[in-house]
């Protein structure tokens, strides 16, 4: 596991030691108080993800189209 704490992570980081995580749970070859250790940071990377896919929907949710549909700007998150 990586030392990195979660909030710290990309979305990149997260997923790929969440695919990690599940890799070895899938496996079951884990002692089982390691294994509650594994869900539990699991849970903890899902929850990672999906604070910044949130956060990139609301990016995306906030770019402002001219006319032509070409972009102009964003708006703040706040105004939508």
């Amino acid at each position: 596991m990586s030392d990195k704490p979660v909030s710290e992570m990309s979305f990149e980081e997260a997923m790929n030691a969440l695919e990690t995580v599940v890799g070895q749970l899938e496996r079951g070859d884990v002692p089982l108080e390691d294994s509650i250790k594994l869900y539990e940071r699991g849970a903890e990377l899902k929850k990672r993800c999906e604070t910044k896919l949130k956060e990139a929907e609301e990016k995306v949710a906030a770019i402002t189209l001219g006319e032509g549909g070409i972009p102009t700007g964003t708006t703040p998150v706040e105004g939508l």
